[in-house]
């Protein structure tokens, strides 16, 4: 007697599409959910159209992140390349500073930009970004300056915050016990212009006594994955030219690092390369026509400009950076969700096709 091998009309019930993918069990509503499950990670439930949705949607997601990353990653270049090029014209205007200051060892000048007075009240300088989509780039900056803030409060100084960029004046705005004497916005490329806006406002400050100490607070760019929030002493200035913290140290750095992307075996990697600036000579017997006191109330708040607009592009720089490494994280985890997604439709699809297979094979053992 043959006996058929395939399960017959009475054994189709104890085969259902359910039973049959208990693994994989679909919700009977199109309504998608999120489960927990025993293993400490989540179950996705939803039906295939849900799924191609979701798929898809985070196929372009993961396309916008990749382009935000290759346009930070190029105008991080430019950025350090600005820092560069900037930086045999600070050279050169500090060995005439420091020449200058030499020959005036000797004699009882006073220049308003480096008299140093009693501190009664400080004007703190707050540089940050005018987007988002850069990690913690904008609050770590915000930080630093609450936590000066902080500080003064208990030395009983008083303050007054000149803030720069969106982020800092959306901040600042919304906290209307924090006094701050102006609002500025910075620009896509920081110019001369726009640092000669900051310095007359702290120059006026500084010498009409208002203020009798001016503070920089912006992010010092050391690599593509690092930047430090650091604050510097913008006024009163160092009669040779240096750039110093809040505790007098110089902290000028004399080489700077470029960071430049390339492929290799088919993936992006960088390359990181160090460069000092070359600068000429100064001549020792190079003499002056003014009088010095002429030449330094000239060349010291072109000096200050200068400080202000390494510290936008240095900022810039920072943000770009850390908007690179946060587009690269958030590509990252779109191509992990794609793929998670991709298996549970794959299982789904699999299954709905097994338990059609199953209704077919049911529905010809009952005409058996």
């Amino acid at each position: 007697m043959w006996v058929s091998s395939k399960p017959s009309l009475s054994d189709a019930s104890s085969l259902s599409f359910r039973s049959f993918l208990s693994p994989f069990q679909l919700p009977t509503t199109s309504s998608s959910s999120v489960m927990p499950s025993s293993s400490g990670g989540s179950v996705i439930h939803c039906d295939l159209r849900e799924l191609r949705s979701r798929i898809a949607s985070v196929k372009n997601t993961q396309k916008i992140t990749e382009a935000m990353k290759l346009v930070a990653a190029a105008k991080v270049r430019r950025a350090q390349e600005a820092v560069v090029n900037g930086r045999p014209f600070s050279e050169t205007l500090v060995e005439v500073l420091y020449n200058i200051n030499e020959q005036l060892q000797t004699e009882d000048i006073d220049v308003p930009l480096t008299s140093v007075r009693p501190v009664k009240k400080v004007a703190l300088v707050v540089v940050t970004g005018d987007r988002g989509l850069c990690g913690g780039f904008n609050n770590f900056i915000i930080k630093k300056a609450e936590a000066r803030i902080a500080e003064l409060k208990d030395l009983g100084v008083a303050y007054t915050v000149i803030s720069v960029g969106k982020k800092g004046n959306s901040y600042f705005l919304r906290r209307p016990y924090i006094p701050v004497d102006k609002f500025l916005e910075g620009g896509s490329l920081p110019t001369a212009k726009e640092a000669q806006a900051i310095a007359d406002d702290v120059f006026s400050l500084f010498v009409s006594e208002e203020v009798d100490k001016v503070e920089l607070l912006y992010t010092k760019f050391v690599s593509l994955v690092k930047s430090d929030p650091v604050i510097h002493t913008l006024l009163p200035l160092s009669p040779k030219g240096e750039i110093c913290d809040i505790n007098g140290n110089c902290v000028d750095a004399a080489e700077d690092e470029f960071f430049r992307l390339t492929t290799k075996e088919g993936k992006l990697t960088v390359e990181r390369d160090t460069v000092r600036t070359q600068t000429a000579d100064f001549s020792p017997i190079l003499q002056f026509e003014q009088d010095p006191v002429q030449i330094l109330d000239a060349l010291l708040p072109l000096y200050l400009n200068s400080q202000i607009l390494r510290a936008l592009q240095e900022s810039l720089a920072s943000e770009l950076a850390a908007r690179m490494s946060a587009m690269s994280n958030a590509t990252d985890n779109a191509m992990e969700l794609k793929k998670n997604l991709s298996v549970v439709y794959n299982r789904a699809r699999q299954a709905k096709i097994t338990g059609e297979i199953l209704e077919i094979v049911a529905g010809a053992n009952a005409l058996t």
